[in-house]
């Protein structure tokens, strides 16, 4: 099943909650930088071991101080108009992070809006790819949580 929130994603007890992070996977601002002061430095400490992720690739990681057993981090495209592969790259970011997710033996995951946020991609369209994306995986998991930064990104969800 999947469900819709509005919270602080560092803040959920979940088996993995995924990082809409950068390529260097070394943090940054929004869901990333919230995500790795939360866990505190030891994230940092084994994100700088993965040698960075290329977009629409996840990595898993512990999650040391966050209330979760895992971080999935992984690296959505940037909107550049929709010719560039941005739905595929998206897509991929779903795909990889509940496989990981699955091969961990996790039976709930937490996903943020990914690329909606600095990296601009429309948030209705980025919204439709990513419930399209989950549909292969509602029975391989007890609970695929979206968590929206705002009420107005929740409606969003809602209408689709």
């Amino acid at each position: 099943m999947w469900q819709l929130i509005c919270a602080d994603i560092t803040t959920l007890q979940v088996d993995a909650i995924v990082n809409a992070a950068n390529q260097t996977l070394l943090g940054g601002g929004g869901v990333d930088g919230a995500i790795h002061r939360a866990a505190g430095s030891q994230l940092l400490a084994e994100c700088r071991l993965l040698g960075g992720c290329d977009t629409g690739q996840a990595k898993l990681t512990r999650a040391y101080r966050l209330p979760c057993k895992f971080v999935i981090h992984t690296v959505g495209p940037v909107w550049r108009g929709g010719g560039y592969q941005e739905p595929q790259l998206l897509a991929a970011c779903y795909d990889n992070c509940l496989r990981l997710a699955r091969e961990h033996r996790c039976q709930s995951i937490c996903f943020p809006a990914i690329s909606t946020g600095a990296y601009a991609y429309p948030k209705q369209a980025a919204a439709e790819v990513a419930l399209r994306s989950i549909k292969p995986y509602l029975e391989d998991f007890d609970l695929i949580l979206f968590c929206c930064f705002s009420f107005q990104d929740a409606l969003i969800y809602r209408s689709i």
